[in-house]
Formats: structure tokens, C-alpha cells, sequence
């Protein structure tokens, strides 16, 4: 029964993420001011299952130099990487009760990085490498703070589970209490997944396309699919550490699609950063205010062991 749920959630996952293309294109467009795709069904409805198939119905290419069989596998080890996570997802029956979901997120989320890695180096490529080398220099700078955010909550609850975020936050939300960390996390994880305005990886006009350049047809698909399964998921895991994390609520997943709308939104309205502005707002900007909140939530711990137990 377990691997039947996983299977089902794993198909509304594909089915989201197709779906939120056809709303990226639709925002993007509207702020532009034309319409987006609205010939293929009712408003355009069918036209993921169209991208859909017309991307694995193309002819694979790859280059001769390329180191073929990594090529070929890279893809789908990123695909597979990015819904792998989603084990942490809290299903209402047939659960498995992470005790530990924080370490296994942390865990399975810095794997993102080897998939960005062979996927540049195998194509032997120069525009893919530079795009490669780009993202995990950007990636592990961001990883840092974002791990040290998530601690500030996990010390705070005493524990490491998703779970547990909703009852601490039944009388007020995480996001009340630490505003500016909210705006810090989000920006990470637009980094953290590659997003506007940190898209290096993919800077089209510099790198043509970045560390996927050379992938077309399926192998294109899986890293694509990747990347927007990983965006749903970073805004699911928001929602559960500072919007009440009360996922049997039809209103927490109302706010999960004005997250992902916030990330198109965000795309459409600003420029791309400088790489070393990103590099320095990495070092230089999230990661002390991240430890000064770690060593507040710590404080705040102390005062309530302090107040209750004593």
C-alpha cells in the first residue's frame, strides 16, 4: 500500500509540475502584456501533455565527444534525486514518520549538486563546464545558510521532524517571529533551485543555456522536470516552517501556489544579479544574519527550558 501511495503522489507530482509551466508561461505572459499558450484545449489546458510529448517524441542528440554513458544517465539520476525527497512528503495514511526528515532533506538535496556537476563535465562541452562550475560554487555558497536556517527551527521545536512544525505553530506562525529570515530563506532557495534572479547555471546570455546546453529531447525533459519538482518542494517545506505547516488544511496548499507564483513573479520583474554580487551576498549578507538568528533561537530555547523546567 505504501509503494501505491508513493506511486500516486509521484504522478501528481509529474502532473503539477506540467501544470506549472503552462502557469509560468501564463504569469510571464500576462505581465507582459500578451496571452500565453490558449489554442491546444480550453485556455491552453492541454498544453503541457502537448510540451510533454513533443519533447519525447524528438530525436536524442548528443555530442561525439561526450563521455556517452554518464551523458545518458545523468538526467535521470537528477530526476530521480528530486523525487526522492518528496519521501518526506506526510501522506495521511501509509506514512513514514521521519524522526529524522530534516538530516534525510539535507542529505538528499546536497545529491543535486553531483547531477549539475556530470551533467556539464560529460558533455564535454566549454559552455556546459562554465555553467557547471557556476552552479555548485553557487549552490554549495547557499546550502550553507539554508541549513543554518532550517537548524534555528529544528533547535527551536527540539527535534527533527516536519511534523511536529504545525503543533508550534497552531498559535502563531515561524514567519511572524523572524520576518527578515523569511526573505533570507526565500532568496535561497531561488538559488538553491536555480531561479531568477541566481539562474547562472542556465544564463542565457552568457552560456546559451548553461550546464544543459547539449541535452535535448528526454534528457532535456528529466532535468527540466527536476528543477520545477524541486521548486514545488522548496515551497512546500516553506509553507510547513512558516505558514502554519498544517498540511490537512485545503489553505496550506493555497499558499503553496502563491509561493510558486511568487517565484515567477520575482523571475518576471528582476534583472539577473552579477556573479560576484550573488557571491558576496552569500558570504557576506545571509550567513551572519543566519548564525545571529541561530544564536537567538538558541537563546530563546534557554529562556524557555529556563522558565518551565526550572
Amino acid at each position: 500500500m505504501f509503494i501505491l501511495s508513493f506511486f500516486f503522489l509521484l504522478i501528481m507530482i509529474l502532473v503539477s509540475v506540467g501544470f506549472f509551466t503552462l502557469l509560468e508561461r501564463k504569469v510571464l505572459s500576462y505581465i507582459q502584456y500578451r496571452k500565453g499558450p490558449n489554442k491546444m484545449g480550453y485556455l491552453g489546458l492541454f498544453q503541457p501533455f502537448s510540451d510533454g510529448l513533443k519533447l519525447f517524441s524528438k530525436e536524442f542528440t548528443w555530442p561525439l565527444n561526450s563521455n556517452l554513458l554518464i551523458y545518458y544517465l545523468c538526467p535521470l539520476f537528477s530526476l530521480i534525486q528530486s523525487l526522492f525527497i518528496w519521501l518526506i512528503y506526510p501522506f495521511m495514511f501509509n506514512c513514514i514518520n521521519f524522526n529524522y526528515g530534516l538530516l534525510f532533506f539535507l542529505v538528499c538535496s546536497s545529491l543535486g549538486i553531483y547531477g549539475l556537476m556530470i551533467c556539464g563535465w560529460s558533455s564535454n562541452s566549454v559552455y556546459s563546464m562554465l555553467g557547471c562550475i557556476r552552479s555548485i560554487s553557487q549552490a554549495v555558497s547557499y546550502e550553507v545558510s539554508l541549513s543554518l536556517i532550517l537548524l534555528c527551527y529544528f533547535l527551536l521545536i527540539g527535534g527533527y521532524n516536519f511534523l511536529v512544525l504545525s503543533l508550534f505553530q497552531f498559535n502563531c506562525w515561524f514567519f511572524f517571529i523572524s520576518l527578515p529570515l523569511f526573505f533570507c530563506w526565500l532568496s535561497c532557495c531561488m538559488a538553491e533551485t536555480n531561479r531568477s534572479p541566481f539562474d547562472f547555471s542556465e544564463g542565457e546570455s552568457e552560456l546559451v543555456s548553461g550546464f544543459n546546453v547539449e541535452y535535448s529531447s528526454g534528457g532535456f525533459a528529466f532535468l527540466f522536470i527536476a528543477e520545477y519538482s524541486s521548486i514545488i518542494l522548496m515551497s512546500l517545506i516553506t509553507c510547513m516552517i512558516f505558514f502554519g505547516g498544517n498540511f490537512y488544511n485545503f489553505l496550506f496548499y493555497m499558499k503553496l501556489i502563491f509561493l510558486c507564483f511568487c517565484f515567477i513573479w520575482i523571475r518576471s520583474c528582476l534583472p539577473r544579479y552579477r556573479y560576484d554580487s550573488l557571491m558576496y551576498l552569500a558570504w557576506k549578507c545571509y550567513l551572519p544574519l543566519s548564525l545571529n538568528y541561530l544564536f537567538f533561537f538558541i537563546f530563546l530555547k534557554l529562556v524557555f527550558v529556563y522558565h518551565f523546567f526550572l
